[in-house]
């Protein structure tokens, strides 16, 4: 008795290690946070420049506020609100980044499976004859004979070395690392979604300018053709204004096709065919400029940044699969056991006599194999190497999205009040002149001068007045989009009709 037990401690001490074993392989640290407290070279300005005109307030800059996860709210417009929730509710982009999510999570479940015992029921009824130059298998001497066996085999690897905690580690860096991905294409839809509205609202802006000038220029030729009856005017005088009407009328039909197409890739972005275009219309009046902008440091950054992240769970990954390489290396131990019955007859099958059961144990290690599991080691370190300097390049690339986004917001500013000046200036200069030509003080030339002058003006208003807009939109892209302040991105899951392979929607759920 005493033996026995001595028996079950020392079986108990040489198992143990290989139960609760260290995972070989580097444990992974998240790199260290950017030694930087601001993203340009010279501090930025606490506010924009600001003018008399939409869109021109002074934008301020606050460090360190927090930015909110529905942040596109802050142009107050409901038609924007309610276009990105469509969008986000049927873009058949982002869907698919959720439902690769959801793949990454099961690949998780299915590898932690593994370390728990793997169970087999088996059942074999077989019919089957021997040689008569060989002794009967049965004791009745039966040939042919039945053989009915059923019985339940068990097996289970020991985790020694941690190849398997190093492998779920490796592919729950690698789902969310996916996870990323799908707050990266959730940042990118509502980013384009505003952008692409904005950019709506300034081709209706440049058709309605269009249209002013064109009215503008046909009062003009108008008044051209009666001084022309009074004998006040030439002819050519009124050839080059009709000239100047057709090249301004030109510029229409353009402009006409380029919002057709906005509203084209409107629609795909909300997930419709173009025939069921946004039933939401936009335009610059109805846009209103965010005026407080947060900006977080830029050691906060590296953990809002969606691609950032996504770097840092392929580190981590590269660094377990070092762990998986070098686990491979190791020896690998395997304890089987199976307990059944088997007997001639079903009737007979459940009984004392036709138990049969065996426990085996293996272990093995690779002696020789022309080193490949040694060069398998330095190719997950060199591939551990090469993902660290693809992280540090994400962390630089971050680091400039913001400052040049930064730069622009504030040129975008001035752009703006120069672009105002520009055309008050022009609009003075224009009336100015045609009051003086009707006086017959200034000859055409002059008049046609500030025509043009004004028309490049009121376009240029225009353009500057959406740059501030959209430029804004990409600032807040650029500073993560605000994800960490929300649940989760809604999710439409796919139901497969085996029958017919088409996929139907289900009821929203989490990814």
């Amino acid at each position: 008795m005493v033996v026995q037990r001595r028996f079950v401690i020392a079986v108990a001490l040489v198992i143990a290690p290989f139960l609760s074993g260290c995972a070989v392989g580097p444990d992974f640290k998240a790199p260290a946070a950017p030694d930087a407290d601001r993203y340009t070279a010279e501090p930025i300005a606490t506010r924009t420049s600001a003018t008399d005109v939409a869109q021109g307030e002074a934008q301020r800059f606050l460090k360190g506020r927090d930015i909110p996860a529905e942040w596109w709210t802050l142009f107050r417009s409901p038609a924007l609100d309610a276009l990105v929730r469509q969008s986000l509710d049927a873009n058949p982009t982002l869907q698919s980044t959720i439902a690769s999510l959801r793949a990454a999570r099961e690949q998780v479940n299915a590898q932690k499976g593994k370390y728990f015992p793997l169970v087999q029921a088996n059942y074999s009824p077989t019919r089957q004859e021997t040689p008569a130059s060989l002794a009967p298998v049965l004791n009745s001497g039966e040939n042919p004979y039945n053989l009915f066996t059923a019985q339940v085999m068990v097996s289970y690897t020991f985790d020694a070395w941690g190849l398997n905690r190093r492998t779920v580690e490796s592919l729950q860096a690698l789902e969310d690392a996916q996870r990323f991905q799908v707050e990266a294409a959730y940042l990118t839809l509502t980013s384009n979604v505003v952008v692409a509205a904005i950019q709506e609202a300034s081709l209706r802006a440049q058709i309605d300018a269009t249209h002013q000038l064109i009215a503008i220029n046909r009062k003009l030729l108008d008044l051209l053709h009666k001084q022309l009856d009074a004998g006040l005017a030439n002819r050519s005088d009124v050839a080059a204004q009709e000239a100047a009407l057709a090249q301004i009328e030109v510029t229409l039909p353009p402009l006409r096709k380029q919002l057709a197409v906005q509203r084209d890739l409107l629609a795909a972005l909300a997930g419709r065919y173009p025939s069921d275009g946004p039933t939401q219309t936009f335009r610059l009046a109805a846009l209103r400029l965010p005026l407080e902008l947060p900006l977080s440091v830029p050691a906060k950054l590296v953990e809002q940044r969606p691609d950032v992240r996504f770097a840092e769970e392929q580190l981590h990954s590269a660094s377990a699969q070092i762990g998986v390489a070098t686990a491979n290396m190791l020896p690998n131990l395997t304890i089987s056991a199976n307990r059944g019955y088997t007997a001639a007859d079903m009737a007979s099958l459940i009984s004392g006599p036709s138990i049969f059961w065996s426990v085996a144990g293996n272990a093995t290690q690779t002696l020789f194999d022309g080193f490949t599991l040694l060069h398998q080691r330095r190719a997950a370190i060199a591939a551990y190497q090469q993902t660290a300097w693809a992280y540090q390049a994400a962390v630089i690339a971050a680091l400039q999205n913001v400052a040049d986004s930064l730069r622009v917001v504030q040129n975008d500013a001035d752009a703006l009040r120069a672009a105002r000046d520009f055309e008050h200036a022009a609009k003075v200069s224009l009336d100015l002149a045609q009051q003086q030509f009707a006086a017959g003080n200034v000859n055409f030339i002059t008049l046609l001068n500030a025509q043009q002058a004004y028309q490049q003006a009121l376009l240029g208003l225009v353009q500057a007045q959406t740059n501030r807009l959209a430029d804004t939109a990409v600032l807040y892209q650029a500073l993560g989009g605000g994800w960490w302040n929300r649940n989760g991105p809604p999710t439409r899951e796919l139901k497969l009709d085996v029958a017919t392979g088409e996929a139907k929607p289900r009821e929203d759920t989490q990814p």
